[in-house]
């Protein structure tokens, strides 16, 4: 098994915008009306707000490679990226996921090892991430990963209020 990690830039706008597509989907599509899924995929994975993500000097992507194959993704934020009650001491992960044909293969865990050395190289102290209260697969990962909830905040799917779960891991 190989595994390899790539910083995304402008030249990977198509391929982002597919694998985004496809992994939220694949993750979310079973828990929320058409519609909602729909306006939110619409919204949060358009051509021009990806390249506003991709140009933001706060944040980062990486894709990561099982066997040369595209798996996955992660995106980071920093400083003026980061989610509203995160302070400048924290390193967010906006974005965490795996194909489901990828799914068990350990590569979550990497992106989030990954994501840790990263918030050391940047000199942060906490790390980040909001998980939609429903997702108890993604909860019972981060829990497993020393994250515990530490607050909560509304994400809109379409028109729907749902709620994330805000999970933070200090760092040592």
């Amino acid at each position: 098994m190989e595994v390899k990690m790539k910083k995304c830039g402008h030249g990977d706008l198509k391929l982002l915008q597919e694998i985004s597509i496809e992994t939220f989907n694949d993750t979310f599509k079973d828990q929320n009306s058409p519609e909602n899924m729909k306006a939110y995929i619409l919204r949060a994975f358009n051509s021009k707000q990806l390249e506003k993500e991709l140009s933001n000097i706060s944040s980062e992507f990486f894709f990561i490679y099982f066997n040369n194959d595209l798996a996955g993704y992660l995106k980071v934020n920093i400083n003026g990226a980061l989610s509203e009650g995160m302070d400048d001491e924290s390193l967010e992960i906006e974005r965490v996921y795996i194909k489901k044909k990828y799914q068990k293969h350990g590569l979550g865990k990497y992106l989030l090892n990954e994501a840790i050395e990263i918030a050391h190289e940047r000199n942060k102290k906490i790390i980040c991430l909001g998980v939609w209260e429903k997702n108890e697969n993604a909860i019972a990962f981060y829990k497993k990963l020393g994250f515990v909830q530490s607050g909560a905040h509304s994400f809109y799917m379409g028109e729907e209020e749902q709620k994330d779960f805000i999970m933070t891991k200090t760092l040592n």
